[in-house]
């Protein structure tokens, strides 16, 4: 049973069937993000595994990292190379309403795994393909991680301090950012299967997505021609916005984005005069007079503790927070009470933390149940209950190197170890 008492799958999903063709990240978020709300997902990887298990830290043997990202999943282990091993996918796709995969495009049409394929004894198929540059145009062959497409979708131009090169958030943004893109776009074709019976593919770009949160600057380019810069901590267009060291060392973000609130933080900050100043009258003076503005908030909030700054700019209504760490997080009581920090039984640490459900619903949400399976954990019950094949069949493709079980890698260790 999981932390939050839901002992199996829970949501609006549940029900539906996806099948995961996926590695690394934005994929496997993607699938996540269905299997956190029910659905029942099948994660294919190859018999070493989904390389996302060698990312992050590991503690002794434990995958931290894929112990979040597959969570609510059962893992089955085929190798694509193997005709055999295609064909125990094809026959797992028959059973499914959505299948996710990240693929480099043209790879699964190599392998014969097309859409075409996929839903020939299947019609009513959803295919997720994400991938760096999209299924057309010139770039779809190229590879591509969310770093590299951040850089090419024009995200990465606009990170970092204007006196220094584009810096790089220290997580996989644009890879979930993409995955959530990707589960919308699966959620709006099973919509349309219910009207016409019939799937269709979600064509999912990291680049696109990376682009998308540059939505103002479009047509700013196109009127004006302008091409924004780094602002650092700094909101374009806005101010004040921005990051300001206290004097305990913390960092408070303060945002007074309109005239009522700009208001409210100059009275918080004793110079309610400079609501009648003509530099910041307005939003647009305000912008105009960034710097003159963030001078005069920095300087009282250096003369406090971060705390204390952040505690005098709520009571007075001014949307304000310290920089959080992951510590912050784990000890902060609205973590706990949106139960965004789940504690889940493990069996060599007891509990293990893993992030929460988002978003909330109220009616029928979604849970986490059980923790990120190892390598072909579930090949076998898979194999026997979806497919219905016998233990002698099943035991031919593993001996054939077609599929691998929990038992071909316990195999493999012991014999390594020799």
């Amino acid at each position: 049973m999981s932390a939050d008492g839901a002992s199996g799958p829970r949501g609006p999903l549940v029900g539906y069937r996806v099948l995961e063709l996926c590695s690394t990240i934005a994929g496997p978020a993607c699938a996540r993000l269905l299997a956190d709300f029910g659905a029942d997902v099948i994660k294919v990887e190859p018999p070493d595994g989904d390389p996302v298990r060698q990312m992050g830290a590991m503690d002794g043997d434990v995958e931290l990292y894929a112990a979040s990202l597959l969570r609510n999943k059962r893992t089955v282990s085929i190798d694509l190379k193997h005709e055999s091993g295609r064909d125990v996918v094809l026959r797992l796709a028959a059973r499914c309403d959505i299948v996710v995969e990240n693929f480099r495009p043209g790879t699964l049409e190599r392998l014969g795994l097309g859409y075409d394929r996929l839903c020939a004894d299947n019609p009513g198929l959803v295919l997720v393909r994400i991938s760096g540059y999209g299924q057309s145009g010139p770039n779809s062959a190229m590879p591509g991680y969310g770093a590299v497409c951040e850089a090419f979708g024009g995200l990465r131009h606009l990170t970092g301090d204007p006196d220094r090169p584009p810096a790089r958030v220290a997580v996989a943004l644009t890879d979930y950012v993409t995955s959530i893109y990707a589960a919308f776009g699966a959620m709006m074709a099973l919509l349309e299967r219910q009207r016409t019976g019939r799937g269709q593919v979600v064509d999912a770009a990291l680049y696109e997505a990376a682009f998308s949160t540059l939505e103002a600057l479009v047509p700013l380019h196109h009127r004006k021609g302008a091409v924004p810069a780094r602002q650092g901590s700094r909101l374009p267009s806005m101010a004040p916005n921005n990051l300001y060291p206290a004097r305990d060392g913390a960092y408070v973000l303060i945002a007074a984005n309109n005239n009522a609130t700009f208001g409210r933080l100059v009275g918080a900050i004793g110079r309610s005069d400079l609501s009648d100043d003509p530099r910041f009258r307005n939003v647009r003076a305000r912008a105009e007079n960034a710097d003159a503005i963030d001078a005069i908030v920095a300087e009282w909030v250096a003369r406090h503790d971060g705390a204390d700054v952040e505690r005098k700019a709520q009571e007075a209504g001014v949307p304000a927070s310290l920089v959080y760490t992951i510590k912050d997080i784990f000890s902060d009581p609205h973590y706990a009470a949106r139960e965004m920090i789940l504690r889940m039984p493990h069996e060599k640490f007891g509990t293990l933390a893993v992030s929460g459900v988002v978003p909330k619903l109220s009616g029928t949400p979604g849970a986490v149940y059980r923790l990120g399976r190892g390598i072909g954990q579930d090949t076998r019950e898979i194999l026997q209950s979806e497919l219905g094949m016998s233990g002698e069949d099943i035991a031919k493709l593993e001996c054939s190197g077609a599929i691998a079980t929990a038992m071909t890698k316990d195999y493999r260790t012991a014999a390594g170890s020799k």
